[in-house]
């Protein structure tokens, strides 16, 4: 996850000297994401944990740089975004508005809207983690403004 993080940093033009510790952060983030799924965490639990420590890496990072932490969390985390699930509830609302069969039209509604459901909460989870270390500390990291 690190290259991807890479990449989309690449791809948002942000400063050159903050690629390495974008790279860091995508892995890291990634890795505890697939820990936590090992050790029998849910995709949603496990999506906020990788996010969470994005989070409060890229502030304390924000300082080392001099840049926002918005420049490190967003590119580390958007490799976690849940595009399969997307990808099979966008698949399954197609599939609806051809089927016939009654008992295959509630077997594809139940799969299509836990897929929908489930990309939306990990999305919510990522947003959650990314922003909340950076919304505790804002008093802190904010430089007077005269």
């Amino acid at each position: 996850m690190g290259f991807a993080a890479t990449g989309f940093a690449i791809l948002f033009n942000v400063p050159p000297r903050t690629l390495w510790l974008i790279f860091i952060m995508g892995a890291l983030g990634g890795t505890l994401k697939l820990v936590g799924l090992k050790l029998g965490l849910n995709i949603i639990s496990s999506s906020f944990l990788g996010a969470l420590l994005i989070g409060f890496l890229s502030v304390r990072a924000s300082h080392f740089r001099h840049s926002p932490p918005f420049v490190f969390a967003i590119p580390a985390v958007i490799p976690m975004v849940p595009g399969a699930f997307t990808y099979r509830m966008m698949l399954g609302i197609i599939r609806l508005t051809g089927e016939n069969d009654h008992t295959l039209f509630l077997q594809l509604l139940q799969e299509t809207v836990d897929n929908g459901l489930k990309a939306l909460f990990v999305l919510s989870a990522l947003s959650l983690g990314v922003s909340g270390p950076m919304l505790l500390s804002r008093k802190t990291t904010t430089k007077k403004i005269e």
